[in-house]
């Protein structure tokens, strides 16, 4: 009789399989197979929260197939995901097979390649009741807050809303940064930089006003910055101080969850969904030739930077021999985890390092390939040298007024040579200066500013906003920035969260009725306790109990009685009805906003907002707009579609190419956009254009 092991996904299955021999007959239960009831609230409150478990819909099959193998195997062992929803399928799946869970069957491993698998098997351990406890809290938590506030917001507000114990929070921080916005009153400032010669022209170098009487200075008016000209345009520049310095780069960790979802947002463009989607493929395994089916990545849901002491070695290796020995730092790295974090657990990393992303991009698509390249990188540059740099700072006196120039020099590239941030900023070099030496005045230079408010969220700030402030864990994070979108909560303007009037409304009801739901540093104590939880330092039901008995259930009889309807008003759009003349009211649906007829049903007239991008269509003039395809990815196409089919896959600009006069386009998504041309055939098309790019009129 053969051993059963039972994992989540069926991609994971076909992996592991390849790894056993046919001692081990491996099945997927193809995620959760109990659960509590989606029609009701599924926890007996009266009954020391006892959850309600039931199959879930559709899959009593699986179970069925599940038991029948079970009752066939000697043995049984449960190898789902190392983590809390990884341990409670386990138990679930577990308790539904009858098995025994004082016998070690539990098989727990971080990266799917052959070696650690083999391991993991020959080491199987008894099932951890705490981090059951800890989801089992979570779920029933969450359970409390959504099934008990959402149907105060369906009778209050409108039907289809939701309360979450976490996406509530995410919500209110992204109405609270609008007020600050709001709030903002833009003050004037002034910089004044000198242009300065030490003797020779091409040494000129500028210097920034710092100080007036050792005390910092920013001039607040256009009047005030032309005193202080006046006050110096013809006195003499003294070099006062020269203080020269070696400044270390240290590279960054490698990935957690988190800082991975942050990354691909900023330099692929990729939203946290779709982050964990592809990173979830790579870390169940790809075929990458020979027949040979592997996890490129280890485990994708980890807070800990923590690396393992092979892998690191292996790394220095690698390095050593593409780089050299100066590349190698005396001793392996270590990064400090967030407070909390499961050291158990390892960063994001390649099982292989010397699976380089050049090597297994032909068994790549495009989106895998870019994840794993940075993820190998990032690795890489961690294990690496810092970068050094040559810094001159210099300080120039003339009369009460003290100017400072800083100029930095790249003298060893360390880590900078596999990853960047694209923060360290362009070399400047100063002349050589000697303390005490006269210099020429050329010109001052003033310039006009204005403080700027605090940025609306996206997606990488945001997830990094509620890890730093304890709200949720990673893996949470992606859903509940899909949920706030779908609930109309939220939208996205130019890739940032604007809050919606139904999310400001809902945000200011729930912090009247719900403040301990809403508060930051409430809803961060409890995602403490879980992990108390999970180490056997708390019992779950007292978590429940100081929860419910203690703050929720009775702002709830509150709330029932004293919350009154709210009736939203639509938000009206200058656009009218063909069909009926009425003007057309902004609604949000599945996918997204689309403008509708007010007299639905009797006109059920509705139209999609277009996002035009200023840009005529080369083959018949029509405007170029933002559309989707079938997989959700947004692409550019001519505005007569069907009857011109011409479409872009990245953005056009507002600019022709001075090779060929072809559009150009956004070579890349990030912040440093540099501009290509669409025609492949041309030789712009190749390297980026080195201007960067000029934004095409909406």
């Amino acid at each position: 009789m053969a051993d059963l092991v039972i994992v989540e996904s069926p991609t994971k299955a076909r992996t592991i399989k390849k790894f056993l021999s046919s001692k081990y007959k491996v099945v997927a239960s193809q995620g959760h197979l109990i659960d509590l009831p989606r029609s009701k609230l599924g926890v007996d409150i009266e009954n020391k929260f006892e959850p309600q478990y039931i199959t879930i819909r559709g899959k009593g099959k699986i179970l069925s197939e599940l038991k029948s193998a079970g009752k066939k195997a000697s043995r049984i062992f449960l190898a789902a995901d190392p983590d809390r929803e990884g341990e409670a399928i386990c138990w679930h799946i577990g308790r539904a097979l009858k098995m025994d869970f004082d016998q070690p069957c539990r098989v727990e491993f971080h990266e799917i390649t052959k070696e650690a698998i083999k391991e993991a098997f020959k080491n199987p351990r008894l099932l951890d009741m705490n981090r059951v406890d800890a989801q089992q809290a979570r779920r029933v938590l969450d359970r409390l807050v959504g099934y008990q506030i959402s149907p105060l917001l369906w009778r209050k507000i409108r039907g289809g809303l939701s309360a979450g114990r976490v996406q509530s929070v995410a919500v209110r921080m992204i109405c609270d940064r609008e007020e600050e916005i709001e709030r903002f009153v833009p003050e004037e400032y002034w910089s004044i930089e000198a242009l300065l010669d030490p003797g020779t022209k091409k040494d000129r170098f500028k210097a920034q006003l710092e100080r007036y009487k050792g005390k910092k200075v920013k001039p607040a008016s256009r009047e005030e910055a032309a005193s202080i000209i006046g006050s110096v345009e013809k006195e003499p520049f003294t070099v006062e101080q020269v203080r020269r310095s070696e400044r270390r780069r240290r590279p960054l960790p490698p990935f957690t969850t988190s800082s991975l979802q942050q990354e691909a947002s900023s330099k692929l463009g990729f939203t946290s969904r779709k982050t964990m989607s592809v990173a979830q493929q790579l870390y169940e395994g790809i075929s990458i030739g020979s027949k040979e089916t592997v996890g490129l990545v280890t485990y994708i849901r980890t807070d800990s930077t923590r690396v393992a002491d092979q892998a690191a070695e292996d790394a220095r290796s690698l390095v050593k021999e593409r780089f050299g020995q100066d590349f190698v730092p005396a001793k392996p790295p270590r990064y400090k985890s967030k407070k909390g974090a499961q050291e158990a657990h390892e960063a994001i990393r390649p099982t292989g390092i010397s699976r380089a992303p050049e090597q297994v991009e032909k068994f790549l698509s495009k989106d895998q390939n870019r994840l794993y390249k940075l993820i190998w990188d990032r690795f890489v540059a961690s294990q690496m040298s810092p970068a050094l740099y040559d810094q001159v700072r210099v300080k120039v006196s003339v009369g009460d007024y003290t100017f400072k120039s800083v100029g930095s020099t790249l003298r060893f590239p360390g880590f900078l040579l596999v990853y960047s941030n694209n923060d360290q900023g362009e070399e400047v070099l100063l002349p050589d200066l000697e303390e005490g030496q006269n210099l020429e005045l050329i010109e001052l230079i003033p310039d006009q500013h204005f403080t700027q408010p605090p940025p609306r969220y996206n997606e990488a700030s945001l997830i990094k906003t509620l890890e730093e402030k304890g709200i949720g864990r990673p893996s949470t994070y992606s859903p509940i920035i899909e949920t706030i979108q779908s609930r109309g909560y939220v939208r996205k303007e130019n890739k940032a969260f604007v809050p919606t009037d139904l999310g400001i409304v809902v945000v200011k009801m729930m912090l009247e009725f719900f403040p301990e739901v809403m508060d930051i540093d409430f809803t961060a104590r409890l995602e403490k306790q879980l992990d108390d939880v999970e180490v056997g330092q708390l019992e779950w039901l007292t978590v429940l109990d100081e929860f419910y008995n203690g703050c929720l259930k009775e702002r709830l009889a509150v709330a029932d009685e004293k919350i009154e309807k709210v009736e939203l008003e639509p938000e009206v759009s200058e656009e009218t009805c063909p069909q009926c003349g009425k003007n057309l009211q902004f609604k949000h649906g599945r996918f997204g906003r689309f403008l509708a007829c007010p007299s639905y049903p009797e006109c059920k007239y509705t139209k999609k907002i277009v996002n035009d991008t200023g840009v005529s269509c080369p083959k018949d003039g029509g405007n170029l707009i933002e559309r989707r395809s079938r997989k959700g990815r947004v692409f550019y196409g001519c505005s007569n579609y069907p009857e011109c089919d011409f479409s872009l896959w990245n953005k056009p600009l507002s600019r022709k190419c001075s090779e060929c006069g072809s559009i150009m386009v956004e070579a890349a998504p990030g912040k440093n956009k540099v501009a290509r041309c669409s025609n492949k055939e041309c030789p712009n098309s190749k390297a980026p254009a080195k201007e960067k790019v000029t934004a095409a009129k909406k």
